[in-house]
């Protein structure tokens, strides 16, 4: 490609229209990139934590100690400690009112950690939306672009006496690349939210998987302890 049909070139001479269009749909690839790093590290620190809790939880330490911890590391835990951390409170408060019903401590315990769950997975799914709209739209985007740098095109040929293909080829080609540029945009955000929604997925079952086997414990517990102590013994 010759320096006159090079990208930067066709841009430099495509109409307003073209050119705002380009800069939207590099400006939406940007921040759907940022978003994508963001989006990819805050699900990594997500399963570690989620791990380290888990492993320390099933190692059959002392609930009371863990809720302490989880407690006062309630914002730089993971999602699976604040889900139990809610789910011993409202059991803790329960107790406390000398409520002795277990049908009663299990379902206040587990309306809590449900309350929490949903907030953790709402968490999870934040810039989600935006990714989707980014794939969904770019494209379309683009192809405006496109079709109304060929009608610019065509409108400016309709005054030439004589058209050739070297008359005809930039204005055809600085329309497609809003096009090109508008997939490359779209292209990465639906990749990445295809896979950020399979990862939360995953999660989400982790976390629904550890609240029925909490409460199981708790159920095991009651009527045996005046409280939960530890997670061995299931």
């Amino acid at each position: 490609m010759s320096n006159d049909l090079s990208i930067v070139q066709l841009l430099l001479h495509a109409s307003w229209v073209v050119q705002a269009v380009v800069l939207l749909l590099v400006l939406m690839s940007v921040i759907s990139w940022a978003a994508i790093f963001r989006k990819l590290f805050a699900l990594k620190r997500v399963v570690t934590h989620n791990e380290d809790f888990e492993r320390e939880f099933w190692s059959g330490a002392n609930l009371n100690e863990l809720y302490a911890a989880a407690a006062q590391n309630a914002r730089e835990g993971g999602p699976m400690e604040r889900i139990f951390a809610s789910g011993m409170r409202e059991y803790q408060k329960l107790r406390e009112r000398r409520i002795a019903d277990s049908g009663t401590l299990l379902d206040g315990a587990r309306r809590a950690m449900r309350a929490s769950y949903q907030r953790e997975v709402d968490a999870m799914e934040v810039n989600l939306s935006f990714l989707g709209t980014v794939g969904s739209v770019a494209p379309y985007v683009g192809l405006f672009g496109t079709v109304w740098g060929i009608m610019h095109a065509f409108t400016g040929l309709a005054a030439m006496a004589q058209v050739t293909l070297a008359t005809v080829a930039p204005g055809i080609a600085e329309a497609l690349v809003a096009t090109a540029i508008g997939l490359f945009a779209a292209i990465p955000a639906v990749v990445a939210y295809n896979r950020f929604t399979h990862d939360i997925d995953r999660v989400a079952i982790r976390l629904e998987t550890f609240m029925e086997e909490f409460s199981n414990i708790l159920q095991r517990n009651l009527g045996h302890q005046p409280a939960p102590t530890s997670a061995s013994g299931h």
